[in-house]
């Protein structure tokens, strides 16, 4: 009972000594090496081979290789309109990064939209020559030109990033130990999400950018339940998201709906 006491007891002291790391949420699966004691993400479903995510300025039509001067700046500040959607619209969804949308964003969007889910893989290969436009303009209008096609007034686009820092704690060394059917906790993981969206009209290829506040949550593990708790932190942390992106998104019906452009 004596020792038993006093594992419980350490189990709460923190040893402010751990790592952190970021990772998408299209790539949010988890590994651990035991060779070398380091743990990392891989990509949840083994038969997808994560190619990284849309770059913003290809999906905005932002051309980088433009000579922007103050008459163009003038000319979108006066043409700028104002980007809503409409409660029950139809909207072409996009999750950078992955083949398909999480099924929790699009069951969170189907609640108030019509929803197409559509690829969100970069591609590998993009080129420009003197005769076309940036590669930037050319994706962004491809993607406009297949929401038209699907019938979508919008295309949603987000992008998501997991932020993990974990601490060891004092029973690091004993953790190992079985006592009455329970493992001693030896590590704690305080991971949040990041979540950004934009918003852009079909027709005109004005958009809106929004953010929600990230959610954050804390979690105990033992060596043999590593990998499992982690999952489950980042699969609530997920649906906390989409269900404020969702909230955001059906603001835009508002009178308060954002400028763009």
């Amino acid at each position: 009972m004596k020792m038993k006491s006093s594992l419980v007891l350490v189990a709460v002291l923190l040893v402010f000594a751990g790592c952190s790391t970021t990772r998408s949420i299209s790539n949010s699966g988890y590994r651990d090496d035991s060779q070398s004691g380091y743990r990392h993400a891989v990509r949840a479903d083994p038969g997808f081979a994560y190619q990284g995510e849309l770059n913003e300025f290809d999906v905005l039509a932002v051309d980088r290789t433009k000579l922007v001067t103050d008459e163009d700046i003038a000319r979108a500040l006066d043409d700028a309109k104002r980007v809503t959607l409409k409660p029950g619209s139809s909207i072409l969804l996009i999750q950078s990064g992955a083949v398909f949308p999480d099924g929790p964003m699009v069951t969170e969007l189907t609640r108030h939209f019509k929803v197409t889910a559509f690829s969100g893989v970069p591609p590998k290969h993009r080129t420009m020559t003197d005769t076309e436009p940036s590669e930037g303009v050319s994706y962004s209008r491809s993607l406009r030109l297949a929401a038209a096609r699907a019938g979508a007034e919008s295309v949603v686009c987000y992008w998501g990033t997991l932020e993990s820092a974990r601490r060891n704690m004092e029973t690091k060394t004993v953790s190992w130990i079985p006592l009455a059917g329970w493992v001693v906790p030896d590590e704690s993981q305080h991971m949040r999400i990041r979540l950004k969206l934009a918003v852009i009209d079909v027709r005109t290829g004005g958009w809106t950018m929004l953010t929600v506040e990230p959610p954050a949550d804390k979690s105990w593990s033992t060596q043999f339940t590593r990998g499992s708790s982690d999952q489950r932190q980042v699969e609530a942390l997920k649906r906390r998201a989409y269900e404020a992106g969702a909230r955001e998104l059906t603001k835009l019906s508002s009178t308060e709906a954002a400028l763009v452009r």
